[in-house]
């Protein structure tokens, strides 16, 4: 049992250290090839960060563990709020940008909801997971557009302009062997994990496998706050889960058609819905426009109740 839990941290572990290089080295090569710093930002950067959930899900699809899949994403959608953006605020309170509020959100709980629509019936079918890709594609379009009238760029703090070529080439496929050697080594222990602890993949996937690929967002959210750089923090996180049922749902149904489970579509995603809900309301102006540690607080205190009902 000890080797399972060392190789499912090794996995965590390649998939946290593939992950920086995928991002890294997409950076370098896209500036080399004069792609602008904002398309950079809304495209090569988002996908890099979704990169260890894609590559778990789709691992997943391939070994017949569809709960390991929706798991992950549902998982590393709580998780995104309920811990990566509460142990930031923690450490620094979250200013909460208007367009958050105003547009941001709106377009994470509509692709929620309609990830529930799509669950009710029991399955995440090809036509579907095209439905899926399609909105990727309009609303990276459509965050494109909005960065250009505004202005501003949204990007992350990677600057690996000046990476030689054959690095950043040897570097890209280094990360994509991590990835996809991480992403089996996390799907195949974490389903010995649940064998031997009597749990079920749904709730080792929810817990253990979703926070771990939330790592990422985990780092550089404490980063930030530590630097007290926390006015991009609200709309990564918003960024992210969009990008996960988009994307890491949409390619991996395209796959194969992903079976839902009546716990995951009755429990899991109502909470997803519900802990999107609070989101809003400790984003409102009532709440000053900022997330304070007090709410950071009540939110790691929903996330441990959550829990408690997961087992």
């Amino acid at each position: 049992m000890a080797k399972v839990y060392l190789l499912l941290f090794v996995g965590l572990a390649l998939l946290f250290v593939s992950g920086k290089f995928l991002v890294d080295s997409s950076v370098a090569i896209s500036r080399r090839l004069k792609i602008p710093r904002m398309i950079i930002g809304l495209t090569v950067v988002a996908f890099g960060t979704s990169a260890p959930e894609l590559l778990v899900s789709l691992q997943a699809a391939f070994s017949g563990y569809p709960e390991i899949v929706m798991g992950n994403v549902v998982g590393s959608n709580i998780s995104n709020i309920l811990l990566v953006l509460a142990i930031t605020a923690l450490i620094f309170p979250i200013p909460v940008p208007a367009s958050s509020v105003k547009r941001d959100w709106p377009i994470m709980m509509a692709v929620s909801l309609l990830l529930y629509i799509f669950a009710m019936n029991g399955w995440i079918s090809r036509l579907e997971g095209v439905i899926f890709v399609v909105l990727l594609g309009l609303y990276i379009l459509y965050s494109v557009l909005r960065a250009r009238s505004a202005k501003r760029v949204v990007e992350q703090e990677i600057d690996q302009g000046h990476m030689k070529w054959g690095v950043a080439g040897i570097l890209l496929l280094v990360s994509i062997v991590g990835l996809a050697f991480g992403a089996d080594l996390l799907v195949e222990n974490a389903a010995l994990v649940a064998e031997k602890m009597g749990m079920s993949k749904r709730v080792v996937s929810i817990t253990m496998v979703a926070v771990g690929t939330s790592i990422p967002e985990v780092a550089t959210s404490v980063i930030a706050a530590l630097k007290k750089e926390t006015d991009i923090s609200v709309g990564n996180i918003i960024g992210s889960n969009i990008m996960n049922i988009l994307s890491v749902l949409g390619f991996t149904s395209l796959v194969s058609p992903i079976s839902v489970s009546t716990e995951i579509a009755g429990f899991d995603i109502p909470w997803m819905l519900g802990i999107s809900l609070l989101f809003l309301l400790l984003m409102l102006p009532a709440s000053r426009s900022r997330i304070t540690r007090w709410e950071g607080s009540l939110m790691i205190v929903i996330y441990l109740v959550y829990i408690y009902f997961l087992f």
